[in-house]
């Protein structure tokens, strides 16, 4: 595996969303990995994007994603699912790459087909808000023999209010892959 470096994530939100897929990402607690091979994803594309947290302007839970690329982005929903972005761009741009779905590689027991649910097999929560993805504990790698997919591209979910923003296609998943999140077939 090799550690992906600042400037992938410093680019155009969309291709890196694209080209995440297939990525693992790695959470190393004391001496145990826990590894998720990426298949679905969504992009925000900054404060212009009706759907993106960052819409509302620079906020304390927003801070973030107005930082440099390569750091996590992790929030609460519903009071009880964290939800990992990473985010892209150039400091100031606002704009995240939201994890939706992993196929589990290594020591993952829990269900990984949805945001909060791959969060909590991964043992994400608060705490890596803020962290930066080139660290040794929490990174995302390029495998060592990455596989050829196709990507499919789909409206994001749970963003109704966002207006013509709710039928842009910035949800990404690999085809026929079983752990694309139920409700993101």
């Amino acid at each position: 595996m090799q550690k992906l470096e600042r400037k992938f994530y410093d680019r155009d939100t969309i291709t890196v969303a694209k080209e995440l897929l297939g990525k693992y990402l790695v959470h190393r607690i004391n001496d145990t990995e826990y590894i998720g091979k990426i298949v679905e994803v969504e992009a925000y594309l900054g404060e212009h994007d009706l759907a993106a947290h960052s819409s509302k302007g620079r906020t304390k839970r927003t801070e973030v994603m107005f930082g440099p690329p390569g750091h996590a982005y992790v929030y609460l929903i519903y009071g009880m699912y964290y939800c990992v972005n990473v985010v892209t761009e150039q400091e100031g741009h606002a704009s995240a790459v939201l994890l939706r779905a992993l196929e589990p590689v290594r020591n993952i027991h829990g269900r990984t087909q949805g945001p909060g649910l791959l969060c909590n097999a991964m043992y994400i929560d608060k705490r890596l808000n803020g962290h930066d993805l080139l660290s040794d504990k929490f990174y995302i790698a390029s495998p060592s023999n990455p596989a050829s997919f196709t990507i499919v591209k789909k409206p994001r979910i749970g963003v109704h209010y966002a207006k013509h923003w709710a039928k842009r296609l910035l949800r990404f998943y690999i085809k026929n892959n079983a752990f694309v999140s139920k409700s993101g077939r």
